[in-house]
């Protein structure tokens, strides 16, 4: 079973195909092939849940400039530029010298090889698209912007180009979302963890996201005026989707308990209530309330509803860190997942370490279906009641810490490994033995000497590349761990 999506990912990109426009009196028909081999790259954009505006072909200074005026109209989360041919760097300098977008050169070659026997000026140019390609990029840098990246391959049959241009189409989902987000933040930060700060304002510089200063009181409300309809829908929604298993080894764990199943579900329709309530696209939260009031009952049971929202990719993370819940929406929308995860115990049989938390996780990455134990204590913070447990699915992994380094900005620590086969405590709460090369004690040496918090976005498959590649489009800082 998986969790489907509360909104549908969703980007709008730019197309426009560069030439030069001498070539097109001097050979008839040499302009519609152009036209035509960009109506190519456009069909590779089907399905990958892009809006697609094209800005046709651009073929001298004067449709470069009339087109940079329709492009800033279009409010693009990033351009795609089809080499189709040689063109002059003067159809793309007005373009990076204004826009700040992302700007991917596409550089799709239709023949593998010339056929060099029977070749042509004409065959020539029509394979030309990597020729003007230094020339842009030279002018890039002369415009104080850095060189843009490049898809490179075959116009058609080149599954790599393919993935390529699909994985810039996520990364448009991540800028898409991340500078219209309202990410929640209620609470405090859980007292003593330094690491957990950050200036929210920071967050809306680098981001562009707004974040929201709650009241528990705007989720509460909610608690005390569920719907017995929909507390009965929660609950068999819950019950659907988790096990409910004996307990094992842990004195704190025993079966789901119906008193916790309700506490679990009316704060799980709470939640939904309030985030629909104030337009959230995530929250982040830490509150305790007073000891022994429904206050405190609520804000300690949020972890079922809160994996249930982070699988709907509405990210929430514990704990205040509003940092790790934009780690959680950019793993989210780059459709990896994205757990809230520290490391735990070092395995030095395997040479692993178990990496996960007590929640809020992505249940859609589970790698089985998920565990619900009640619990008689959530050990570090007050409270009791359901938790969450399960592994995630065994293969590629990738972390996501985002961070503040010595000059007070924004962080991305990257890195990657994988997800072992093998047992987990059963204690209500996620892990995983995650795996790293070159061995254990050298990556965690490597990893900590970045000054990562102690979250991150745990996600599935290696995606490294993606996330420097969007931490170089927001002009963040970043260290990526080698994976050797």
């Amino acid at each position: 079973m998986t969790i489907e999506r509360r909104r549908p990912l969703d980007a709008r990109v730019g197309v426009l195909g560069v030439g030069h426009h001498t070539y097109w009196g001097q050979f008839e028909g040499l302009r519609e092939v152009m036209v035509q081999k960009t109506e190519t790259f456009k069909r590779k954009l089907e399905g990958c849940a892009v809006e697609i505006r094209d800005f046709g072909l651009i073929e001298n200074s004067p449709t470069a400039y009339a087109a940079l005026d329709e492009i800033k109209k279009a409010d693009l989360d990033l351009l795609f530029i089809d080499m189709v041919t040689y063109a002059t760097s003067a159809t793309f300098a007005p373009l990076v010298q204004a826009l700040t977008i992302p700007i991917v050169l596409v550089v799709l070659q239709p023949l593998k090889a010339m056929e060099y026997a029977r070749g042509t000026t004409f065959m020539q140019l029509c394979n030309d698209d990597f020729c003007s390609v230094p020339e842009f990029c030279s002018v890039a840098v002369r415009m104080g912007r850095k060189a843009p990246p490049l898809v490179i391959g075959l116009r058609e049959g080149d599954e790599e180009a393919d993935a390529e241009i699909r994985s810039w189409c996520r990364i448009a989902h991540v800028l898409h979302d991340l500078k219209r987000a309202r990410i929640g933040l209620m609470g405090h930060v859980l007292e003593c963890m330094y690491d957990m700060h950050v200036d929210p304002a920071l967050v809306t510089r680098t981001c562009g996201c707004h974040v929201v200063q709650l009241e528990p009181e705007d989720i509460f409300k909610h608690y005390k005026n569920c719907r017995a309809a929909d507390l009965d829908a929660m609950r068999a929604r819950i019950l659907s989707f988790f096990d409910t298993p004996a307990p094992v080894s842990d004195s704190l764990t025993s079966t789901l308990a119906a008193a916790d199943l309700a506490v679990a579900s009316r704060a799980a329709v709470a939640l939904e209530a309030a985030i629909d309530e104030l337009g959230l696209t995530g929250l982040a939260y830490y509150y305790e309330g007073e000891e022994g009031s429904d206050l405190r009952k609520m804000v300690t049971n949020f972890i079922v509803g809160n994996s249930l929202l982070t699988a709907a990719g509405f990210p929430m993370c514990g704990e205040f860190d509003l940092k790790t819940c934009v780690g959680m929406l950019i793993m989210d929308r780059l459709e990896i997942g994205g757990s809230f995860a520290e490391f735990h115990p070092m395995d030095f049989n395997t040479g692993s370490i178990l990496v996960g938390h007590d929640g809020p996780h992505h249940l859609n990455i589970a790698d089985r279906k998920p565990v619900l134990r009640s619990l008689s204590k959530y050990h570090g913070k007050p409270g009791s009641g359901a938790g969450v447990e399960f592994k995630i699915k065994e293969g590629p992994l990738t972390m996501l810490s985002v961070t503040v380094n010595s000059a007070g900005g924004l962080k991305f620590v990257i890195a990657e490994g994988e997800s072992l086969q093998g047992p987990i405590p059963p204690t209500g709460n996620t892990n995983t033995h995650g795996y790293f090369k070159p061995d254990l004690k050298t990556f965690l040496k490597r990893w900590t000497a970045e000054g990562p918090t102690h979250h991150f976005a745990l996600g599935i498959g290696h995606h490294a590349d993606e996330i420097v590649k969007l931490a170089e489009a927001l002009g963040i800082d970043y260290a990526r761990l080698p994976n050797e």
